[in-house]
């Protein structure tokens, strides 16, 4: 795969640095293969856009699912797997997920982090939507992702490792053959570096996280803008299965026109029995589902938008009062929290909810150890598409997906430095275009980004709110291209710009796929086409981007996904958006 050679309008790099491998990201992911790197005695850099522990891992509520429980087991675990993946995970992905995962989790505890034990000692296990066993095991109750995130943090710490918070990555450096030579990077605010510069390294990963900012509502953070996924597109990478965002079934309610991070009110609490509700009290996923209020999130997310429009409401509600005031405080303080913030008490009544863009289950394309279409060039996390979520996510399958594939990622580099295959030091990049090759999109533009998605392109889509969405995306990339072109004016660059940019290309991208999948499927729902069709659409939409910041997009032959590397074409002729 060869570069587009387009990259982000910035300043030239003015310092650099060398590593072995740069890790982009401070999640599970990211952290995890960082220290694993680290520990094969590669010289390894982490990047993340703001401080180690800023990322959406700690935002995780519910848990990290492994068959850890007395009576479970990986093929169980599996089983649920491919299930909740609608007939596109990848199996042999989905196999490795759950039979290395229990021992990943067991690192992870010797790490440091601390789970909730039950009265007898063991872990205590709770169950989330789709899973048919106790295999969630959590922290603080509700604040999972938080304890891993500290006690990932303070291992790097502890190792001094070498990291630069505060940067937002901007584009791969690649070589003369294509091959990867590190990242271009902006570090915000004080600090050894300032200003744009770069890593250079034979290897990236790229553990980034989600692009949740490119809906108006989100359980992300504000830094989840998919940063990662539009350097890869820029840099030659493909991306697959990008329509499939998963919108998270119970999410608090603040009003209509509420926008950014809203406060998730976590599957676990359903886990232990709080029941979805309308106005009028009655359980309307009886009888939706054999698992009711924990059935797979893209029915229940389905469930909760169809009662919303017979009853021409904006939110149902989720009634845990029976909990009692002493399990709130115990197992689910942080939710209830944030709850009481917004003036509303669990204990005494029940939580207004409605779905909101919640996670990515396509992203950047990768085989089993974490390799993308360009060498030298890894994604695990989030930003990642390894087959193993299909066309929707299980509950508390994505930290543990975050811990699996960064550890065979940092083998897969360990042992290609072992092999003298790693290039050392890293191989000079190409210099940097002397024109500005992308422009950049006004900081404004985010929102607008945001409102054309949501109102095209989230739960409920069509072939018109799609088209209505492509045309209104490609109308600003054009007049931006335009002022650049025809007037050599774009914005000036800097985090809001870039950030602009990035989602207006994943944006685009998402679009495109979700318009040629004719169907339902996962968490892709199509009005227009209500029935999942399995002869026809049982396959992967894969997008890469022209030179000419053209989308290709093609369809897989079979549900299989093509290798990374000399990856053959789908005989079916790219359509050019």
């Amino acid at each position: 795969m060869t570069s587009t050679g387009i990259r982000l309008h910035a300043p030239a790099p003015g310092w650099a640095i060398a590593a072995d491998v740069v890790v982009v990201g401070s999640g599970v992911a990211g952290l995890t293969a960082a220290l694993r790197c680290e520990a094969a005695g590669l010289r390894t850099v982490v990047v993340t856009k703001a401080r180690l522990d800023d990322g959406s891992t700690r935002w995780a509520q519910g848990g990290i699912a492994a068959a850890l429980g007395e009576g479970d087991t990986p093929e169980q675990h599996l089983d649920d797997t491919l299930v909740a993946g609608a007939g596109l995970c990848d199996e042999e992905a989905v196999r490795t997920l759950v039979t290395e995962g229990p021992d990943a989790v067991r690192r992870l505890i010797a790490t440091g982090a601390h789970f909730d034990e039950s009265t007898e000692g063991g872990l205590a296990l709770t169950r989330e939507g789709g899973h048919h066993r106790r295999r969630i095991a959590h922290a603080g109750g509700d604040a999972t992702g938080a304890e891993i995130s500290r006690a990932l943090v303070e291992a790097v710490r502890a190792r001094g490792m070498r990291t630069i918070e505060n940067a937002l990555v901007l584009d791969l450096l690649t070589d003369a053959g294509g091959r990867t030579a590190g990242v271009t990077l902006h570090v915000m605010g004080e600090g050894q570096h300032d200003g744009v510069g770069a890593v250079h390294a034979p290897a990236v990963v790229l553990a980034t996280g989600g692009m949740g900012q490119v809906f108006s509502a989100t359980t992300n953070p504000s830094v989840s803008t998919g940063d990662g996924v539009a350097l890869a597109l820029r840099a030659g990478a493909e991306v697959s299965d990008l329509e499939f965002v998963q919108f998270h079934p119970t999410v608090l309610f603040l009003g209509p026109d509420a926008e950014g991070q809203q406060p998730l009110v976590s599957e676990a609490v359903r886990g232990e029995g709080a029941h979805l509700v309308d106005a009028d009290g009655v359980r309307f996923m009886l009888g939706q589902h054999e698992l009711a209020e924990l059935a797979p999130r893209d029915i229940v997310a389905k469930g909760i938008m169809r009662r919303m429009q017979e009853r021409g409401t904006e939110h149902m509600y989720l009634d845990a009062r029976h909990f009692g005031a002493a399990m709130w405080e115990h197992r689910f303080p942080t939710i209830l929290a944030a709850c009481r913030a917004h003036g509303i008490d669990p204990v005494t009544e029940p939580i207004p909810v409605a779905p909101a863009a919640h996670y990515a289950s396509g992203g950047v394309r990768t085989d089993a150890h974490g390799r993308t279409t360009v060498a030298g060039l890894y994604a695990c996390g989030e930003v990642a598409c390894t087959g193993v979520h299909g066309a929707n996510r299980l509950a508390s399958n994505s930290l543990l997906e975050g811990l699996v594939y960064a550890e065979r990622i940092a083998a897969d580099i360990a042992a290609s430095h072992a092999a003298d295959t790693l290039p050392a030091p890293a191989p000079a990049p190409l210099p940097q275009p002397a024109h500005p090759a992308h422009p950049l999109l006004p900081p404004e533009a985010r929102l607008t980004v945001q409102r054309i998605m949501t109102g095209g392109a989230g739960v409920l889509r069509s072939a018109d709110s799609l088209a209505r969405a492509a045309d209104q995306l490609h109308h600003l990339h054009t007049e931006a291209r335009e002022a650049l072109y025809e007037n050599g004016k774009t914005s000036e660059p800097g985090v809001d710009t870039w950030e602009a940019t990035n989602l207006l290309c994943v944006a685009r991208v998402l679009v495109a796929a979700a318009q040629r999948r004719e169907e339902t499927r996962g968490c892709h729902w199509r009005e227009d086409h209500a029935d999942r069709d399995d002869t026809t659409w049982r396959r992967h939409i894969v997008v890469r981007l022209n030179p000419d910041r053209t989308l290709a997009v093609h369809t897989t032959e079979t549900a299989d996904f093509p290798p990374t590397t000399d990856s053959p074409q789908s005989p079916q002729r790219p359509q050019e958006q």
